[in-house]
């Protein structure tokens, strides 16, 4: 418990050399938190939320850039363009997990200043290698990977906010950062069309040269109103815990086809418009990230209400559906049908992306019937979120090269969407059997 004097006590400690640290950080004692805890936590979480947006707009700035490249001088086959955009997701995938692990190594303001500062190499050698035509392809591929670094963005900022957090909101808190970040897809997508026009032609480049005010200023106001905890600890049991609960590997095969299709529909999405209905402007591009963003917090409030597992069911049939549509619309070149498609299965990835993140709480509580039992749980599905959110970005690598394969063996996209909607389908049924169907042990957990 906080004592008076511990209350009135300075709320930071000022090391020489490790920058500004807060000890005795208890956000679950009511009078901490009401007294000084919330007003903290709320200072960190702008500049982190800012940051993380920054992060998902570097990730995602291949998928715009790709579609552009053409009209610079840049010959590329299907595949190879294909490749720029899966990528990144590739990258970020494989750097969440050490991500989340540098927030208590480095200090969660040291890393978010850190993690800014280190997005500026991939924006320089965007903005470098996107106005010279003749950079072979396997640089192109090299500068494409370097921006999976703000892949990992998401993973530090979201575990970062949790020490601030109590854990009768945190939900709300990192609700707020996750939708935060998904929204610089939909931003960079929305402005690099409208930043690369210029008399003389389109200026490729500053694609990236967009991005050095705005991460410096990212690591400025990090630096400025942003603290480490010292009780921000590494909790390898928590992961070890995950790693051995098969529910752990059952979400993260569904967050593949929620938050993976997300991302991989969001970095395929303008190159698929430009391909197949190129007379339609990229401006309208930004539209399925956007909606995709938005419907997030939708999903976990429905979530809230009617079960996590049962809304995920219900984002992977419209996502079936969706898909459906899409390949009608490829049979008859209807761009209508394709964008309506499009945005419904947008926004289906979105809400399934929040209802199976509200699922994860709910599978780990189940059966804990005293403290230490609860404390544990809670502990196993901190892991799972981690290595869920690192599994699960896979889906932007595996969208996109389906859609490369696809085009190269069969000249189309409707097998790469008939094999999405047959995956989501399958991903449905194994929701239905293992959390709500009736007899199975999760059944009646109201997962």
């Amino acid at each position: 418990m906080t004592t008076p004097q511990t209350m009135n006590a300075p709320a930071t400690l000022h090391r020489p050399g490790r920058g500004r640290w807060i000890e005795a950080w208890d956000p679950e004692d009511a009078d901490f938190w009401r007294s000084t805890g919330r007003r903290v936590a709320a200072r960190n979480l702008g500049p982190s939320v800012f940051a993380e947006f920054l992060g998902f707009a570097v990730w995602a700035s291949w998928s715009i850039v790709v579609p552009q490249l053409a009209a610079v001088g840049f010959t590329l086959t299907v595949d190879q363009q294909f490749w720029l955009i899966a990528v990144p997701s590739l990258v970020g995938a494989a750097l969440r997990l050490p991500y989340t692990f540098a927030v208590p190594l480095f200090g969660g303001r040291n890393w978010t200043i850190i993690s800014a500062l280190l997005l500026l190499l991939p924006a320089s050698a965007l903005a470098f290698v996107a106005s010279r035509p003749q950079t072979p392809f396997g640089v192109l591929l090299l500068v494409a990977a370097l921006a999976g670094l703000g892949g990992g963005n998401f993973a530090s900022s979201m575990a970062n906010i949790s020490f601030f957090y109590p854990e009768r909101e945190k939900g709300k808190a990192l609700g707020l950062n996750a939708a935060g970040g998904n929204l610089g897809t939909a931003a960079v997508q929305f402005a690099v069309p409208l930043v690369i026009v210029a008399p003389a032609g389109l200026q490729l480049g500053r694609a990236g040269l967009m991005f050095v005010p705005l991460l410096l200023l990212a690591a400025f106001l990090a630096w400025r109103l942003m603290d480490n905890l010292t009780s921000a600890k590494a909790d390898y049991r928590a992961f070890g815990a995950a790693v051995h609960n098969r529910h752990t590997w059952i979400i993260s095969f569904l967050y593949v086809g929620t938050f993976g299709s997300f991302i991989g529909y969001s970095g395929a999405f303008p190159t698929l418009l430009k391909s197949q209905f190129p007379e339609v402007t990229l401006s309208i591009a930004f539209l399925g990230a956007l909606v995709g963003s938005l419907a997030r917090p939708l999903g976990g409030v429905i979530a809230d209400r009617w079960g996590g597992a049962r809304v995920t069911i219900g984002a992977f049939a419209v996502m079936a559906v969706a898909g459906a549509g899409a390949v009608l619309a490829l049979r008859e070149s209807s761009f209508t049908l394709f964008l309506g498609s499009f945005l419904v299965l947008f926004v289906a990835t979105g809400m399934g992306n929040g209802a199976t993140y509200r699922m994860i709480p709910a599978v780990f509580q189940l059966g804990a019937s005293t403290p230490e039992r609860a404390a544990r749980a809670r502990k196993a599905a901190a892991g799972c979120i981690g290595i869920a959110g690192a599994i699960g970005a896979l889906g932007g690598f595996l969208i996109p090269r389906g859609f490369a394969v696809s085009s190269s063996v069969a000249g189309s996209l409707q097998p790469a969407l008939a094999l999405f909607v047959a995956v989501y389908l399958v991903m449905g049924a194994v929701t239905w059997a293992v959390y709500v169907r009736r007899g199975s042990l999760m059944s009646g957990a109201g997962v």
